[in-house]
């Protein structure tokens, strides 16, 4: 008579969590490390505690910690550009293998782009192989978890407008970026998405 089958059970355990938050020229940003890299950015609320309050709502099992070695080389990094230094943060490692395939490729593309130059929603399509694929870009930059790292302030809508920006502030903060690096927003080549367009395509101004 054999042996009974034994069953094995493989348990998945995530890295554990642990985030941040620190001064920089805009406010208050909050980031979120595991062992594998950077798992999020925080854009500045109102206030200090309205971060916390939301990185802490958006990752509930992180935990407030003093920064690793490779996360305070992200922060100085953030820092750095926010201050209009020309910092290269295509060096910074994210832990994005919860995001789909897809988005992945528009991050990835999206990380290309150096501070003061911008692309569009139609250049990241057409290079991803398919024109059409502009909406889904933008819907995927929308759900972009490391702004600043992943750089989507960087990506415009056709025609030079500003499209949209999922992160607090929406607009106004992705052109505070955008001028912080010099891609002079408001001028000839960037100008701001208008409400009547935004509702016209079915959408928030600050969301289109």
């Amino acid at each position: 008579m054999g042996r009974p089958e034994a069953w094995c059970y493989i348990c998945v355990i995530m890295p554990d969590q642990n985030f941040a938050l620190f001064e920089t020229t805009i406010g208050a940003v909050g980031i979120v490390w595991n062992a594998r890299g950077i798992v999020a950015v925080q854009i500045p609320e109102a206030t200090e505690a309205a971060t916390r309050k939301h990185l802490q709502n958006r990752y509930p099992a992180a935990q407030e910690a003093p920064p690793s070695a490779e996360t305070q080389k992200a922060i100085d990094g953030i820092r750095g550009l926010l201050r209009g230094e020309p910092r290269d943060l295509t060096g910074i490692v994210i832990d994005n293998e919860n995001s789909p395939a897809f988005d992945a490729k528009v991050y990835a593309i999206a990380r290309t782009i150096p501070p003061g130059r911008t692309m569009t929603y139609g250049e990241i399509a057409d290079r991803l192989g398919d024109k059409l694929l502009a909406r889904e870009v933008g819907t995927a930059l929308g759900q972009n978890p490391c702004p600043i790292i992943m750089p989507c302030h960087r990506v415009l809508a056709a025609g030079g407008k500003t499209g949209g920006f999922s992160a607090s502030g929406g607009v106004v903060t992705k052109l505070r970026l955008l001028t912080i690096e010099g891609a002079q927003p408001g001028g000839a080549h960037i100008v701001r998405q208008s409400s009547s367009r935004c509702a016209a395509l079915g959408a928030q101004p600050d969301s289109c």
